[in-house]
């Protein structure tokens, strides 16, 4: 990590990579470095806006971005609902005592502060659209795996007629999220179901609270491969995550969640942080493969799984990883379904609806406009502090290992790891809008590059990711 982008106080406590710099020095550095992180958050404002401004353009000529209000998937509609007095008292009161308590709080405390205050902002922004609307008729809506819980009576007969009804065209083809997923999304619901949790709401619970826990595994994850200091610092921004927007309510904040234990999984078993580390590999391995099988895109975490053995600098785990991945994969060959093909399918389905249309030189950067409002301000911020701190890191990785670089290098790294898997998607043209939905798997590993940030100055930056989630929420209508 160069100097010009620690704190003062940071600087004092000694980073190892030589004496601290002059106090004046280390002052000017500092303030250089905020006004750097102010240029990149304004580029994020200009980026966020061009979209705008070009997408209304094009939408208005000639209808191909298929979205009201580009570069989001949503239209104007302002409103209020009983979630909005919630909502504000839950972002004033993240903003206001959130890094303190991240702070002092024991560990596992913190753990289920992170967990309820993520469930409360969630939930808070979702009931702004009402209960029905906003909440249990989410789930429930004609593209919407709700639709087609009766055709899965008998499951095995169904996965083997599965990719016959992907393309449009065939007899009974399927919604376009049931057609666009493996079936292990539907199966979700589908076995909610049988259980006797069937219904709207009882899966919109599912998906919020199951996916609330993703705040868990990234804290976790980045105490295991960074520190414990840099986890408490990236709790508040992980909590006030502006893409709580769309993970309320949203099958895609649960595959958030199944992909995140798996890295975090994969962590504390290189890492060797917990008393079976041998379960651990297992465990996360059994949840990538469930992964794979819930989204086609997200088999891109590899690149942050990746990265989390590179930190660790052991490939210990991964023999009992991929074990535990193969589970998924067996199962749904051997009950009829192939995956390959249904991708291949599936890239002939996108190209017959919206996704044929869509202009790639539009969306291409557009989609990093809904990224950038999804992970908010403080990330891109903290992902330029990521993109200096990287180089140092891989040279002191180079020299001596993984482990010689500082805590804020192995962040960084972890960071820009998931940046790559993001841009992968991007470039892939398979992601053409609906961005701030699809992409949450990836959004969640940006967040922690907040804590990179200064600590006298958090509270302006939480207040930069908490601000536009509100505005969104209640000025637009963000449905599919």
């Amino acid at each position: 990590m160069k100097t010009e982008d620690v704190t003062p106080t940071d600087t004092a406590g000694g980073t190892g990579h030589g004496p601290p710099a002059p106090p004046d020095r280390t002052d000017d550095r500092a303030r250089r470095a905020g006004r750097a992180d102010l240029i990149a958050a304004a580029a994020g404002v200009l980026l966020v806006t061009a979209a705008v401004v070009v997408g209304h353009v094009i939408q208005n000529r000639d209808g191909s971005l298929r979205a009201q209000w580009p570069p989001l998937l949503a239209s104007w509609d302002p409103h209020l609902g009983p979630g909005t007095p919630a909502a504000l008292v839950m972002a004033v009161l993240v903003v206001a005592y959130g890094p303190p308590l991240a702070a002092r709080l024991p560990w596992r405390g913190l753990l289920a502060a992170a967990w309820a205050g993520s469930l409360a902002w969630v939930f808070s922004l979702a009931l702004i659209d009402g209960w029905h609307r906003g909440v249990a008729k989410r789930l429930t809506t004609k593209h919407e795996y709700l639709r087609v819980i009766d055709r899965f009576e008998d499951i095995p007969a169904t996965l083997r007629d599965f990719t016959n009804h992907i393309v449009i065209g065939e007899p009974g083809n399927w919604p376009a999220h049931v057609a666009g997923h493996p079936p292990g999304a539907t199966l979700t619901f589908v076995w909610l179901d049988r259980i006797g949790l069937g219904g709207g709401a009882w899966a919109a619970l599912w998906c919020v609270v199951v996916g609330s826990s993703a705040v868990l595994a990234a804290l976790i994850t980045v105490r295991v491969l960074a520190d414990e200091r840099l986890a408490r610092r990236a709790a508040p921004f992980l909590v006030l995550a502006p893409a709580a927007v769309w993970a309320g309510v949203s099958a895609d904040g649960y595959f958030t969640a199944v992909a995140a234990w798996s890295v975090a999984l994969l962590a504390l078993a290189a890492t060797r942080r917990v008393r079976f580390p041998a379960v651990a590999a297992l465990g996360g391995g059994l949840l990538f493969g469930w992964t794979c099988y819930l989204s086609y895109g997200l088999g891109l975490m590899a690149a942050v799984l990746l990265a989390v053995l590179m930190l660790a600098r052991t490939a210990r785990p991964v023999p009992l990883f991929l074990l535990g991945a193969l589970v998924a994969p067996v199962a749904f060959t051997l009950a009829g379904f192939n995956w390959w093909t249904a991708y291949h399918l599936l890239v002939e389905r996108y190209y017959q609806g919206a996704g044929g249309v869509r202009p790639y030189g539009y969306w291409v950067w557009a989609n990093l406009a809904c990224a950038t409002l999804a992970a908010g301000l403080a990330a891109v911020a903290g992902l330029r502090r990521s993109a200096v701190a990287a180089p140092g890191a891989v040279r002191a990785a180079l020299r001596r290992g993984p482990a010689a670089a500082s805590p804020e290098g192995r962040l960084a790294l972890l960071v820009l790891a998931a940046l790559a898997a993001l841009l992968a998607a991007d470039l892939s043209g398979m992601s053409k809008a609906e961005t701030e939905r699809i992409w949450q798997p990836f959004l969640l590993w940006l967040l922690p590059a907040a804590a990179l940030l200064p600590r006298r100055r958090v509270r302006y930056w939480l207040v930069a990711s908490a601000v536009p989630a509100l505005l969104i929420n209640h000025l637009l209508w963000t449905g599919w």
